[in-house]
C-alpha cells in the first residue's frame, strides 16, 4: 500500500465513509449548494463540475435546480454509490471516474471543491496541477469556489481530539500539526463489537496568502477569500477557507 495515496485505498472509503457522509451531513448539501452558488453570482442553469463529488451530495443538490452536472471522483466505490441516489432521485447527473490532477471536461461555467477535499496529494506540485485543471475546465470568466481548511482558521479552533456514537460505532479522532504548520495529522478509527479500523492520513495546510498564490499561479484572477459558504468574513469568526476565483 506504501505505492499509493492514502484516498486511493478504497477500504479507506469501505470503512469511514458511513461516519464521513452521514445523514446530517445529506441534509446540509441543499443549504450549502444555495451559498456556493449565491458565492459565484450564479442565479440560471449553469454547467457545473463538481470535484471530488464523493457520494454527490452537492452534484445531487446542483441537479435538484435544474444545473447540468458532471461529478468527478477517483473512488469507484464511491461513484457507484452517487450513481445509485441520482438513480433513485430520478436526477440526470454525469458521474466520472477520473484524477482531479488531469481530469479534462467541460468547459464549465462553475467548478466546486467542497467538504475539504483540497490538499490531499503527497506533494504540493500535485494541489498545484489540481487547480491547474480546474482553471483549464471552465469557460472564460468561469468561477471556482473552494473550500478547504485554512491554517488560520485550524488554529483557531484546533482540537486535538473529538468522539462520537454513530450507530453502535465508537468513532474516533486524534488531530496533530505536522512540520511548520504544513499539514493537519488525521488520526480516525472506529470500533464495533469484534470490528475495528484505523487510519492515519495528512490534509496540506494553506493560509489564505499562500492559497491566493496558488490560485494566480493556476491562472486565475479576482480571488476573495471567506470564513465560509455562507460568506462569513476571513476573521476571527472564520470555520473554513473558501476561495472564489474567476477563470
Amino acid at each position: 500500500m506504501s505505492g499509493i495515496e492514502w484516498f486511493e485505498d478504497e477500504s479507506f472509503w469501505d470503512a469511514f465513509a458511513p461516519f464521513m457522509f452521514d445523514e446530517v451531513r445529506w441534509d446540509l448539501a441543499d443549504e450549502e449548494i444555495a451559498h456556493t452558488l449565491a458565492l459565484a453570482g450564479i442565479s440560471e442553469p449553469a454547467r457545473v463540475l463538481d470535484l471530488c463529488c464523493g457520494v454527490g451530495r452537492h452534484s445531487l443538490a446542483l441537479a435538484r435546480r435544474g444545473h447540468a452536472v458532471t461529478g468527478v471522483d477517483l473512488m469507484a466505490s464511491l461513484l457507484e454509490a452517487a450513481r445509485e441516489s441520482a438513480a433513485a432521485q430520478e436526477l440526470n447527473v454525469e458521474f466520472v471516474q477520473a484524477d482531479a490532477r488531469s481530469y479534462t471536461g467541460g468547459p464549465f461555467d462553475l467548478c466546486i471543491n467542497l467538504g475539504a477535499s483540497f490538499g490531499y496529494f503527497r506533494n504540493r506540485e500535485d494541489d498545484l496541477a489540481m487547480l491547474a485543471r480546474c482553471y483549464a475546465n471552465l469557460v472564460p470568466g468561469g468561477v471556482l469556489v473552494l473550500e478547504t481548511l485554512g491554517k488560520e482558521s485550524t488554529a483557531l479552533h484546533f482540537r486535538e481530539a473529538e468522539a462520537f456514537e454513530y450507530e453502535g460505532w465508537q468513532v474516533s479522532a486524534r488531530y496533530s500539526i505536522e512540520g511548520p504548520w504544513e499539514a493537519l495529522g488525521n488520526l480516525w478509527s472506529a470500533e464495533k463489537d469484534t470490528q475495528h479500523y484505523e487510519r492515519w492520513f495528512t490534509l496540506r495546510l494553506y493560509s489564505a496568502y499562500e492559497l491566493g498564490l496558488a490560485l494566480e499561479k493556476a491562472g486565475f484572477g479576482n480571488v476573495a477569500f471567506f470564513g465560509g459558504l455562507d460568506g462569513r468574513p476571513y476573521d476571527q469568526t472564520a470555520e473554513m477557507l473558501v476561495a472564489v476565483a474567476r477563470a
